[in-house]
């Protein structure tokens, strides 16, 4: 008798600890700061012990064991541009299965989690408590809008990503990723203290007077050779996102791009992050104007980069040549030419600024992507999307897949936030969504918002994703600014994206001191490490990105008075010597550069409105 019991308790001990029987699961981060309590409706997330966020999920009764897997998983990939070249992360995976037929399938990194819900709805609410700082975004179309700090809950609708501060130096990023064919985005819909996962899964024209699309783009797809499209349901179900840790594990997590489906393209040789000239925020309609037009491309000539974008209608353009004449100047002058669209959809109806027609459609975008290759352009910026539901994801696809058929790099402008696309189609170079210098041209509030906005962004909407601010003016558009010249110079080391746009006038970079227009002349647009060395969230933000051999380090003020940052140097490297360091001479715009030589990294004064920016070569 004792001999056949043994086994039986055996068994059921080994039940017991893999949780058959209880009613919760539990997984631990590779480094066991970050632990998840799984039960039938709630999700506890703990750091260090700490619990720091709730998320009800209401899954229901598990009906059978959870299933954890007691090695990590790891995985590695390389990306063509963003936070760093070579990415890794280690996981470990829970899944829970219940009686409702939903599934729950958890990855647990060192940095935060991600979770989906596969075989059922979803029904999934973040608990954020009045008295826990959060920085949102007003759900917008275009996700162009601030992210102002608050410490209480208001209902309404709220775009990711959304910050909260824990407490004890603690922080959380919400956001989402893998948002694949048939997928519609959510954002979050607040009632209370609870911020729910809500889908736009449909767009109502007559609820939308205001936008115009006269075109069914579902449609059936060509695919790349050899790349066919994803079934495993981690590649199908759209992740949910918690990044969670310091403000530097939130800056320089991957965790987007780590649970996305890996890139699509064999061959990405051809595909170069670079700066760009722009045409537009200086003179918004001269893309029209084929002797302007030549003005930027000797621009990016004369400055060494490699790229032009020629702006909306292009495709009306005259005064001395048209848009062939301007791809035949610029092949003369050694800069590759990228070209606005209208991706078929306005604000203001039919007859809104072109080209519009040539993308809707996958006849018309195989004529135009054609036509492109055969004069030489290399990317395309295209802008005015409706709302982010699954028309609009697969059209974003589509776009992505038949410009990498092409060769063609991508910009998304008036458009959705990154979810993680980027790694799948790297020839994706940056996205919009964001309240950037552009808005100069439209009113003035971006001139006394714009110092605390620059600050807040590299915690808030740069975290997810290359981000298409158009920065580094020196000059004034439409509208003043009043940052310091140092303060505009460090943007386009502090936000990241693939194609770096430089909005200013010729004569503005032209004529600045030669040591600061090197700089610019030999600036990447693509890093192979990013850490945070300081900074607050509408306070201040320092930032160093690695190139090769080479630290770039930017840090700017986002008050309205002095302030001294001591950065964390010793993140990248010890007795760190500053090659060269230029801050401002002034605290008003236009009053220049101090540059120094050699200087022993330490404490910096930044006057209001302030930045800086370092070199560090080994």
């Amino acid at each position: 008798m004792r001999n056949r019991l043994f086994p039986t308790l055996t068994l059921l001990g080994a039940l017991l600890l893999t949780g058959c029987f209880s009613r919760s699961a539990k997984v631990y981060s590779p480094d066991k700061n970050i632990c998840v309590v799984v039960d039938d409706s709630t999700m506890t997330v703990k750091y260090k012990r700490q619990v720091v966020q709730v998320v009800k999920v209401d899954i229901g009764k598990k009906d059978r064991c959870d299933w954890t897997e007691k090695e990590p998983h790891f995985t590695e990939y390389s990306m063509v541009s963003g936070k760093r070249k070579q990415c890794s992360g280690a996981w470990n995976l829970l899944r829970y299965k219940a009686t409702s037929g939903r599934q729950l399938i958890m990855r647990l990194y060192n940095d935060g989690i991600a979770f989906l819900i596969a075989d059922g709805d979803e029904n999934i609410r973040y608990v954020i408590p009045d008295g826990q700082k959060r920085w949102l975004q007003n759900l917008k179309t275009d996700y162009e809008g601030f992210y102002p700090e608050s410490s209480s809950a208001k209902d309404g609708k709220y775009a990711y990503p959304a910050l909260i501060e824990y407490g004890n130096g603690i922080f959380g990023l919400i956001t989402e990723s893998g948002i694949g064919h048939g997928n519609s985005c959510s954002y979050l819909t607040c009632l209370g203290q609870e911020y729910a996962v809500t889908f736009t899964d449909s767009v109502d024209r007559n609820d939308n007077p205001g936008f115009y699309f006269s075109s069914n783009i579902n449609e059936s797809r060509v695919t790349i050779p050899g790349m066919e499209p994803a079934t495993d349901p981690e590649y199908v179900h759209p992740w949910r996102i918690i990044m969670v840790g310091t403000l530097a594990d939130i800056v320089e997590s991957t965790l987007v791009t780590n649970v996305a489906e890996p890139c699509r393209i064999g061959d990405v040789s051809w595909i170069k992050p670079g700066v760009s000239s722009w045409i537009y925020w200086a003179y918004n309609h001269s893309s029209k104007d084929f002797k302007k037009v030549k003005e930027y491309i000797d621009l990016a000539h004369d400055m060494g980069w490699p790229y032009s974008l020629i702006d909306w209608e292009w495709d009306e353009m005259a005064n001395g040549g048209k848009i062939e004449d301007a791809l035949a100047y610029a092949r003369e002058r050694g800069v590759k030419i990228n070209l606005w669209y209208n991706s078929g959809t306005s604000w203001i109806g039919p007859g809104a600024p072109g080209p519009q027609d040539r993308l809707r459609t996958r006849e018309a975008r195989e004529r135009e992507m054609t036509r492109l290759e055969e004069m030489g352009a290399t990317g395309i910026k295209v802008d005015f999307f409706l709302p982010d539901n699954r028309e609009m994801v697969d059209y974003y696809l589509d776009i992505l897949e038949d410009a990498a058929r092409h060769h063609l790099l991508v910009d998304f402008h008036g458009c959705t936030i990154p979810r993680g696309w980027s790694r799948t189609w790297p020839n994706l170079m940056s996205m919009e969504s964001v309240y950037g210098a552009e808005w100069y041209n439209n009113n003035r509030r971006m001139t006394n918002a714009a110092a605390a906005h620059n600050a807040t962004l590299p915690f808030t909407r740069n975290v997810i994703g290359p981000m298409d601010y158009t920065p580094c003016t020196f000059t004034d558009s439409q509208n003043p600014h009043i940052t310091t010249d140092c303060h505009e110079l460090a943007l386009p080391i502090l936000f990241e994206s693939g194609l770096q746009h430089m909005a200013d006038r010729p004569e503005a970079y032209l004529g600045l001191p030669e040591p600061v227009k090197e700089l610019l002349s030999s600036l990447p647009s693509a890093w192979d490490d990013t850490r945070l060395l300081a900074g607050y969230p509408g306070q201040s933000a320092v930032i160093a990105r690695r190139h090769g051999d080479t630290w770039y380090i930017a840090g700017i003020n986002g008050t309205e008075g002095e302030i001294i940052l001591e950065p964390d140097f010793s993140r990248i490297g010890q007795d760190v010597t500053l090659s060269m360091l230029i801050t401002d001479k002034g605290d008003k715009p236009g009053m220049g550069f101090d540059i120094r030589k050699n200087e022993r990294a330490g404490k910096l004064t930044l006057p209001a409105r302030g930045g800086f920016v370092a070199i560090v070569t080994k």
